[in-house]
């Protein structure tokens, strides 16, 4: 059987050349196409509030500022934790969320998502804060 395959490819060598070629150039094609990510983003969603506010302590931020955020951030639908750090002047809470949770599959769509609902959380708060600027 396989002194009958190689006689057969040895007596129509140009179709198996050509063959090889056409398999050749097919895997080449695809792999171009290949939507595989050579580091795909493993991070979760995560949306940072950075609150500015002048000539406070530490400890006033922590009491003033970052409590209140994260009292009223305790209610987002998907929230998974909170990480803060209240320094001279600076109090910046992270908001992680758990995966899957936003408006659709995608992290981009997740995270614009959450934007959104911190965003109007912080409207509504920043003023009875009393904050300067909230990013």
């Amino acid at each position: 059987m396989i002194d009958a395959l190689l006689r057969t490819s040895i007596a129509r060598r140009w179709i198996v050349m050509f063959l090889v070629a056409a398999i050749g150039a097919l895997g080449i094609w695809n792999y171009q196409r290949l939507p595989i990510d050579a580091v795909p983003d493993i991070t979760n969603v995560q949306v940072q509030i950075n609150a500015k506010a002048q000539g406070y302590t530490p400890l006033e931020i922590e009491s003033r500022i970052t409590f209140p955020i994260e009292s009223e951030m305790g209610g987002i639908p998907g929230l998974k934790e909170f990480r803060s750090i209240s320094k001279y002047g600076l109090a910046q809470v992270t908001a992680v969320f758990e995966d899957g949770t936003g408006c659709g599959r995608r992290v981009q769509r997740e995270a614009k998502f959450f934007v959104q609902l911190v965003a109007q959380l912080l409207a509504r708060i920043s003023q009875r804060l009393g904050l300067q600027r909230i990013i």
